[in-house]
């Protein structure tokens, strides 16, 4: 028996597509736990579960509690004998490595004794899009080196996850990347699965999952991630006014992308998009120019880098505060500047100086008043 799980938050616009790829592939054993949702996946996954595809349950804490829900469900598998476990995500699409093998078929021949396996994650990238599932428009693997993502505010590539014979005591880390389940062999070559990740869908659901996620981290009593852990660095964009730019950044412009296409850095992979339709339709981004986004990016790196630095650093926690105050202005300057250059500028740039200052300005106030 091959039993998934997945935690899932605020992702209607994918989930639908993503469990029935699922069952097609041959999963037996589905274990979802809604997180809280408000945009109708939660209503989505009642109807699968009223049809009998998956087994639902309800977790409304906001809290990153995703080692622990997902460490359950894999040991509930365990206890339901699963063979394998794969713990997914809504936007993660899984399939054989084996051409015209489902997933069922694949696992079928390899040998529980292995333990566990690493699975690629491949990121797809495309045109951006103000809303829309977009899986008919992300139809390119992105394997850009690690510095020019970088370049773009992505601190990296996505993580592998495993694919892992499960027990009673697993345990499954953060981000369901890792489980303490050991690696006893290595699979025959060109063997396994691979998943297909589409983690920038659209403007509209890249905002919702940084709020989303970002939130849950500060309400977190045990989680801290530090300022250059990539969700938090989106999160810190958000609040500054610029996660539009970093949006549309991440994305090729059709220069970019034919270049990329010459290079080896975007591959057409139309798995999903030739079986799949996309649920939402796509509408065209326009908040902030592409060249916009990039070049606010490329500025944001050494302020990124020395804020990062002086987290790590022993100094007063005022020189942290003071450090933001000096960060927005920065900010200000750079987004003035750039506002000459280009009309495309959004509401939220403009509005920078004056809310982010504000506040940066009334904790320095604050701690300092308190620590006299």
């Amino acid at each position: 028996m091959i039993a998934m799980t997945m935690m899932v938050r605020d992702e209607a616009d994918i989930v639908g597509a993503m469990i029935q790829h699922h069952l097609d592939q041959g999963i037996d054993l589905f274990l979802v736990t809604d997180n809280g949702s408000v945009d109708g996946t939660r209503e989505i996954l009642q109807d699968f579960a009223r049809r009998g595809l998956i087994e639902l349950a309800h977790d409304p804490r906001h809290l990153k509690q995703q080692h622990e829900v997902v460490t359950a469900m894999s040991r509930e598998a365990a206890r339901r004998r699963a063979t394998w476990v794969l713990n997914a995500d809504a936007d993660e699409f899984w399939s054989a490595k084996s051409a015209g093998l489902s997933i069922r078929e694949e696992l079928g021949t390899l040998d529980p004794a292995l333990g566990a396996f690493p699975v690629p994650v491949i990121d797809m990238t495309g045109p951006a899009a103000q809303r829309g599932t977009g899986l008919q428009r992300l139809v390119y693997r992105d394997v850009r080196p690690d510095e020019v993502m970088e370049s773009l505010g992505i601190h990296a590539h996505a993580t592998p996850d495993v694919a892992f014979v499960p027990n009673e005591s697993v345990v499954v880390a953060q981000g369901n990347h890792f489980v303490n389940v050991d690696a006893r062999g290595e699979l025959p070559a060109g063997r396994g699965l691979v998943v297909r990740h589409f983690p920038w869908r659209s403007w509209d659901q890249f905002h919702r999952k940084v709020e989303n996620a970002g939130r849950a981290y500060a309400a977190s009593p045990h989680l801290r991630p530090s300022a250059n852990h990539h969700g938090m660095r989106d999160y810190r964009r958000l609040q500054d006014g610029l996660l539009p730019a970093s949006y549309v950044a991440r994305h090729p412009s059709p220069d970019e992308l034919a270049d990329g296409i010459r290079r080896g850095w975007f591959i057409e992979d139309r798995t999903i998009a030739d079986a799949l339709p996309s649920p939402v339709a796509d509408v065209e981004f326009t908040e902030v120019d592409a060249e916009i986004g990039r070049l606010l990016m490329k500025a944001l790196r050494p302020i990124e880098a020395r804020l990062h630095a002086l987290e790590g650093s022993e100094r007063r926690a005022t020189d942290k505060l003071d450090f933001e105050l000096h960060h927005v202005a920065e900010l200000d300057e750079l987004v003035a500047r750039l506002r000459e250059e280009n009309a495309a500028v959004t509401h939220e740039l403009r509005e920078l100086r004056r809310s982010r200052l504000v506040r940066s300005a009334e904790r320095v106030s604050r701690w300092r008043w308190q620590h006299r």
